[in-house]
């Protein structure tokens, strides 16, 4: 029996969804990777921080900061320091490891280290576990 024509998703709807999708998993990785690298060296992750590394206001930090919560990657509390969950230290790990791959990987062809690593903080989002893999074989690491 097919589906009726009201019950069907547009394909260009569906892209869309995936494009939100993939972006929101880019911003929580991204955040995720910057509360490690914070907690690292300061010793704690707070929003201002947050806020002026990311170049947002506290209100996006914030929101962001709920949603990571939701799905389980940071515990905080109102006026409090941000700390990541197993999962979330888990998933700032490999968002670190893809980077550094990626960007040796493009220090190898040529490409100077600040461009190199400017290049790498978009890709590192983007490329596919067979790229990364064909990567750390190219620097001759295990994936």
């Amino acid at each position: 029996m097919a589906t009726p024509a009201k019950a069907r998703t547009p394909p260009k709807r569906v892209g869309l969804q995936r494009t939100r999708e993939e972006n929101a998993q880019e911003t929580a990785q991204d955040y995720v990777e910057m509360i490690a690298e914070l907690i690292a060296t300061a010793g704690e992750a707070r929003v201002t921080d947050l806020a002026r590394r990311m170049g947002v206001t506290h209100v996006t930090v914030n929101r962001t900061i709920q949603r990571l919560r939701r799905n389980g990657l940071v515990t905080a509390l109102p006026y409090r320091s941000i700390f990541l969950t197993s999962s979330g230290r888990r998933l700032s790990e490999a968002s670190r490891r893809r980077h550094r791959i990626v960007s040796e990987f493009l220090r190898s062809l040529g490409v100077p280290g600040d461009i190199a690593d400017a290049d790498a903080e978009g890709m590192e989002h983007h490329v596919s576990r067979q790229s990364l893999a064909a990567f750390a074989r190219h620097l001759g690491r295990r994936s």
